[in-house]
């Protein structure tokens, strides 16, 4: 404890937390601070506000300082040739977090907050991980998700609860909630997430970070599972700053997503921050995407924004493409239940048996049950409408000359933690999907079974079914300061209009500063 404390003392109080990825790294080259500090700064931040709010679920603790300790022999030039990072790495020495789902730490459990996988240690890391260890990062522990990332609250058996920074009371989001709540509570400046339906945009609006989703293709893929969900799964970071969500992509896209759907960018992603964006033509929407009502408080966040993109000199009209919204859910869902399916079947064949209902939430072995019976006919149907709304969708954008789209991220502000998840309809139609209905009947059941989570998280899931890049930009918090998060998408390829709009937004309304009160 002396030990922490002097480490604290030594960076002056609050300036492990007031300064971002990039900046602790700028200290770490300066010789002004080391990669062994930084982690003793992180590690005791966590075992001060991690129990308020469960966020970290595994911790490295010894791994990391190992870690650190071979980066300090970077920085003097003492390290060896293979060692994991150079001495100009852009995260050099900074502590980081993993969302336990996903993405494999050689050696570290990966469960997915499921029991099915409480005892699997992957051996390798997946290339994802290895590229953001190449740019200096120091993972310190993996953080919650719900069972098998398939929810957009953090919330399952195996590892209990996340809690928000912001009020306790509430969800930080799903799936990548842990990451969120650690980053919002100042742990550590950027954590790993992905997004299938929203979990990286859904916690980043929850707790007040910016949160940006790739396009589909422009980081790489787990080689062995392949892409999660049919395509819908983008992996990336929650940050505090919008230049740490473009260095960690500049790391991470660098070899190209193995996908090979995203053009490359035409200059490093970090230097579209700060980059003038130009008069942008932006369409607002400020209604519910997957859903049918939108409440007042998110209305009025992307009303707000809109008028902030206006007063900046960007053209605002209100507009989107029309699309079957009712054809896109379902197949959303047909893609979630499926890859679910896979996931958890995956779990089985490692452990030798057959998968039981007693591995999983009720939940998720609905999902699973639902995946069975659409079956290969089912996912083949859900990825040719997939195609066809996402040529839709982009020739109408082009067709308008829209540069950005704009929402509320949320469509309903923080669940409280423990919500109900089904009403009576939901379940009722669990138990019809588990019965075996008609194949006619499935689609039509599965929007009943997840029609309270499209609810809240209405205008999320479209751009995974679209492949588009789209950003959760933390600009309004409500009356009660809950912070609610706005959201822009583009086209397919286009993180760079989405950056530089991010960095005038940043500029103009500046939020890093702006934090919860430690619990």
């Amino acid at each position: 404890m002396r030990l922490r404390a002097a480490v604290l003392h030594l960076m002056r109080p609050g300036e492990y937390e007031c300064r971002d990825g990039l900046g602790l790294a700028a200290l770490v080259r300066a010789g002004e601070v080391s990669a062994g500090e930084l982690v003793e700064a992180a590690i005791s931040l966590i075992e001060e506000r991690d129990p308020a709010l469960n966020a970290v679920v595994h911790r490295m603790f010894e791994r990391a300082r190992e870690n650190a300790a071979e980066l300090e022999r970077v920085v003097a030039g003492g390290a060896s040739e293979d060692a994991v990072a150079a001495p100009d790495a852009p995260f050099l020495g900074v502590p980081f977090l993993v969302k336990d789902a996903g993405a494999a730490v050689a050696g570290e459990p990966l469960t997915g907050s499921c029991k099915l996988f409480a005892d699997y240690v992957p051996r390798r890391d997946s290339e994802l991980v290895r590229r953001l260890k190449s740019a200096g990062l120091v993972i310190v522990g993996k953080t919650n998700t719900p069972e098998l990332a398939a929810a957009a609250v953090t919330e399952s058996r195996l590892r209990g609860a996340a809690r928000n920074p912001w009020d306790l009371s509430r969800t930080p989001g799903g799936s990548s909630g842990g990451s969120a709540a650690a980053v919002a509570a100042g742990m550590v400046p950027l954590a790993h997430g992905g997004d299938g339906g929203g979990s990286l945009r859904i916690p980043g609006a929850c707790c007040g970070l910016f949160a940006l989703k790739p396009s589909r293709g422009r980081n790489p893929v787990d080689s062995e599972a392949g892409e999660a969900w049919g395509g819908l799964v983008q992996e990336h970071v929650l940050t505090r700053s919008v230049r740490d969500s473009a260095v960690a992509l500049d790391v991470t896209c660098a070899a190209g997503g193995e996908a090979g759907e995203a053009p490359p960018p035409r200059r490093p992603f970090l230097d579209e921050v700060g980059a003038g964006p130009g008069r942008l033509r932006i369409a607002l929407f400020r209604g519910s995407l997957f859903g049918d009502d939108v409440h007042p408080d998110c209305a009025a966040a992307a009303d707000d924004a809109a008028g902030l993109c206006a007063g900046l000199g960007h053209e605002v009209e209100e507009w989107f493409p029309a699309f079957d919204m009712r054809a896109a859910r379902r197949a959303f869902l047909a893609l979630v239940a499926t890859g679910v399916a896979a996931s958890a079947q995956r779990g089985a064949v490692l452990l030798g048996r057959d998968l039981t209902r007693e591995d999983l939430e009720p939940g998720t072995w609905t999902l699973v049950t639902a995946g069975r019976f659409l079956g290969a006919e089912g996912l083949a149907t859900a990825q040719a409408t997939v195609a066809a709304v996402r040529a839709a969708i982009a020739k109408a954008i082009a067709a308008r000359g829209v540069d950005l789209l704009l929402t509320s991220t949320l469509a309903f502000p923080p669940l409280l933690v423990g919500a109900p998840g089904m009403g009576p309809e939901q379940r009722a139609a669990a138990r019809d999907i588990e019965a075996g209905p008609p194949a006619k009947r499935l689609p039509e059941l599965l929007e009943v079974l997840t029609e309270r989570a499209t609810e809240f998280v209405g205008n999320t899931a479209l751009f995974n079914v679209t492949g588009q890049p789209a950003m959760s930009v933390p600009l309004y918090w409500s009356a009660e300061g809950l912070p609610l998060g706005v959201q822009f998408a583009a086209r397919h390829g286009d993180e760079a209009s989405l950056l530089r709009l991010a960095g005038q937004l940043e500029q103009a309304r500046p939020w890093f500063a702006r934090r919860p009160r430690p619990g």
